[in-house]
């Protein structure tokens, strides 16, 4: 299962066990048990704290728990092989039930093991899926350190039947004690705010006790990062206040356009400007989603920002990245059924169609990008567009129309998403040529239309916006409120691209610093900080 590389590596991880680990699993006679087989047995061998066997009674096979020798009320299970996307989480898991310390706040972790009441989640995920690892990892974590949490991963491709059954059409799909709880990316900390109802409240008090920043940037994309790191480099106090860190980058898979890098994935591109964030003293604040800005009333005086906590924080200067979301169709149907057929992430969700119809809403790169990728996957792929003809690069629409499974409709408007109540079954389509309408048969909608400025809290600011939402800045960054200036997809910088928004970030930095050495602190100012 694991080439000579992997090997390697995974025994180089294994040398930080402290405590002997146990491998339980329950096999069938199917390909993949076997499979399941070699590939624990290979990790058994590669290290004398680990064991494994195979007698393991529960219902799902294969599957396997890992748990500690010496604590065997404490365990986490994979159904499935946790290949792909969730290998890194099958190494993280060996290494926590063997001892080896997380690298997670310490508040977390006590928070973890404080919980009260029995906890039984079950998830869902692809191998394909970029989003799944974070809500993999956090519900492992949670299962080694409170014996009364247990957690159950299943690979969804193996477990089809299951999937139907429990009308997943959407990953990562979270079920709390059999009822479902989530659907969509969920980090530690968001787990435990949505069981700990006390936890909102304590992060904002830890928030709002902060001392006041010199540059505060909300959001932590590409623009974010790069304003952060020029701040610091110039010696200010730096604070990112990020609903998710990496932004969309975690909903972009390969990067092929980056100068200097020629291939990239989007989580990895993440974790790499998270780390180069780290090197300096940025105060970085994960699942801070602001809700209100209060621009001072001249300059060289205190921005305040609310967050959806009630947490507030304070700035001379404000840099505001907070990106963009997928737009949605706006259509009947399409709300109802989101994450019922209705996705937006072909990479995440697409293994979940295989074999059925679908359709993907969109002409441009992303769409067409999109339509290639499931068509590899599903049984017929139709392509929307709603303008006369594709948007996309040619070499993009040459792949597209060589395969034979895939139909394209230009001059096409989705009217409405059509579903049994419990899943997508069709969408009608408006010719915009001839007025005709039809129906079209399908099982699922991927979304691909373009983006949406994160603006919509900022309408009562006084900041200038454009018709679209996006925020007025100079080629400096600049806004027309004094102190606060904006890089990267939520501005009206023309190019919505990585490299676009890192430039911007840098230019808003630099901007900033200039502010800042210009206009000395009020006095009111001066005496917070």
């Amino acid at each position: 299962m694991l080439d000579q590389a992997m090997q390697t590596q995974l025994k180089q991880y294994l040398a930080n066990l402290r405590e002997p680990i146990e491998l339980v699993a329950t096999l069938d006679e199917g390909e993949k048990s076997q499979q399941t087989r070699e590939l624990l047995t290979e990790i058994a061998e590669l290290h004398e704290m680990v064991t494994a066997s195979f007698d393991g009674r529960d219902e799902r096979a294969p599957s396997f728990i890992i748990r500690r020798a010496s604590d065997a009320e404490k365990w986490v299970r994979f159904a499935g092989l946790p290949m792909g996307h969730e290998f890194t989480s099958l190494v993280l898991a060996l290494l926590w039930a063997g001892g080896h310390p997380p690298k997670v706040d310490a508040d977390l972790l006590e928070q973890v093991r404080g919980l009260e009441g029995d906890f039984n989640f079950e998830m869902y995920f692809s191998l394909s899926c970029h989003n799944c690892p974070d809500v993999v990892q956090a519900l492992t974590l949670m299962a080694l350190e409170n014996p009364r949490i247990t957690a159950t991963l299943i690979e969804g491709g193996t477990f089809q039947d299951e999937v139907e059954e429990r009308g997943v059409l959407a990953v990562p799909a979270t079920f709390l004690n059999g009822e479902s709880f989530y659907n969509g990316k969920m980090e530690l900390a968001e787990v435990l705010a949505k069981l700990d109802t006390g936890a909102d409240a304590k992060a904002a008090e830890k928030l709002s006790a902060k001392e006041p920043f010199e540059v505060l940037i909300v959001g932590g994309g590409p623009a974010g990062a790069a304003s952060a790191i020029y701040t610091a480099r110039k010696g200010f106090s730096t604070g990112i206040a990020a609903e998710r860190f990496g932004g969309q980058l975690h909903d972009t898979l390969g990067i092929e356009n980056l100068p200097g890098t020629p291939y990239t994935e989007g989580p990895k591109l993440a974790g790499d400007l998270e780390k180069h964030v780290g090197d300096y003293d940025i105060d970085v604040m994960n699942l801070a989603r602001a809700t209100e800005l209060r621009p001072a009333s001249e300059a060289g005086g205190m921005h305040e920002l609310t967050l959806a906590n009630g947490a507030t924080l304070k700035a001379r200067s404000l840099i505001l990245a907070t990106g963009a979301r997928w737009r949605n169709l706006g259509v009947p149907g399409e709300t109802e059924y989101r994450n019922k057929g209705v996705a937006y992430c072909p990479h995440c969700d697409g293994p979940l169609f295989k074999g059925k119809r679908i359709a993907v809403i969109g002409g441009g790169n992303s769409g067409v990008e999109a339509a290639i990728d499931l068509a590899k996957i599903v049984g017929h792929v139709t392509l929307i567009e709603y303008d006369s003809k594709l948007r996309a690069d040619e070499v993009l629409q040459a792949k597209l129309r060589s395969m034979s499974n895939v139909e394209i409709i230009t001059s096409g408007q989705t009217t409405e998403i059509l579903g049994d109540g419990s899943r997508v079954n069709g969408l009608m389509l408006k010719d915009r040529n001839s007025g005709d309408e039809r129906r079209i048969e399908l099982e699922g909608v991927f979304v691909q239309i373009g983006l949406v400025p994160n603006t919509e809290w900022l309408q009562e600011s006084g900041l200038e916006l454009s018709k679209f939402g996006e925020i007025v800045t100079d080629e400096e960054g600049k806004t027309n409120l004094p102190g606060i200036f904006a890089a990267g997809d939520v501005t009206t910088t023309p190019y919505k691209q990585i490299v676009v928004a890192m430039g911007g970030g840098s230019s808003a930095g630099l901007s900033a610093f200039d502010y800042l050495i210009r206009n000395e602190p009020k006095d009111e100012i001066a005496q917070a900080a």
